[in-house]
């Protein structure tokens, strides 16, 4: 069964998916929010699989309850609803832990292919399912985005080398064979890449390189 819970700051939005949702033999609506605290309540609550949440909403917005919820550490998969995006907040989404984004002028079916690929374990943005992230972004030329001047954030040359095999996808044995080290050595340049510009996750790391031009397209 995949439980889910609807954020969402206009009650007959709500009332509308929750009827289309629980029309699905395999989803339960477990619980609605009309903010993004309340969102982040309900998921500390309720644990559901996946949550939908409104970008824009009152008190605190879909993408400042996404920090929230990466702060606490949820297994909860999200998924944005939106009736319009920028790029820059396609990245900021995906930076901050979404793991998919739907329009809300999406046919019905759209979303639920969308929710089951996110359960599945892809990334869905717009109208398609996203099986290599980093493909994804270098397809759409994020690289390209107006961003903070490069700056090497105080990485050494050897961290410089090892972001940029992050963002090309390899693991960290390939890592370890691509510059004659142990894997723990590269686990131990990783550890410090992380703190030093302050993420958490191989695909926040590598989004945060590419939006920050912190390696070469």
């Amino acid at each position: 069964m995949i439980t889910l819970v609807i954020a969402d700051d206009h009650t007959i939005f709500r009332d509308g998916l929750r009827r289309l949702l629980e029309l699905e033999d395999d989803f339960e609506v477990v619980g609605e929010a009309a903010d993004g605290a309340e969102a982040v309540a309900m998921v500390q609550q309720h644990q559901p699989s996946i949550l939908l949440l409104d970008l824009a909403m009152p008190k605190m917005p879909g993408l400042e309850a996404l920090r929230e919820l990466s702060q606490r550490h949820s297994t909860t998969r999200s998924i944005l609803l939106t009736a319009a995006i920028e790029r820059r907040q396609i990245i900021e989404a995906l930076q901050t832990g979404a793991r998919g984004i739907v329009m809300k002028d999406s046919a019905t079916q759209m979303l639920l292919k969308a929710i089951r690929a996110v359960v599945a374990g892809l990334y869905w943005v717009g109208r398609a399912p996203v099986t290599d992230m980093m493909m994804y972004l270098r397809e759409q030329n994020i690289s390209q985005m107006p961003s903070r001047a490069r700056s090497s954030f105080g990485l050494t040359r050897r961290e410089t080398e090892i972001l940029g095999t992050i963002v090309a996808g390899l693991s960290n044995k390939e890592i370890a064979q691509k510059f004659s080290l142990s894997e723990d050595t590269v686990k131990h340049h990783l550890t410090n890449i992380f703190d030093k510009v302050g993420v958490s996750s191989r695909l926040e790391l590598a989004l945060f390189a590419i939006n920050n031009r912190l390696i070469d397209s």
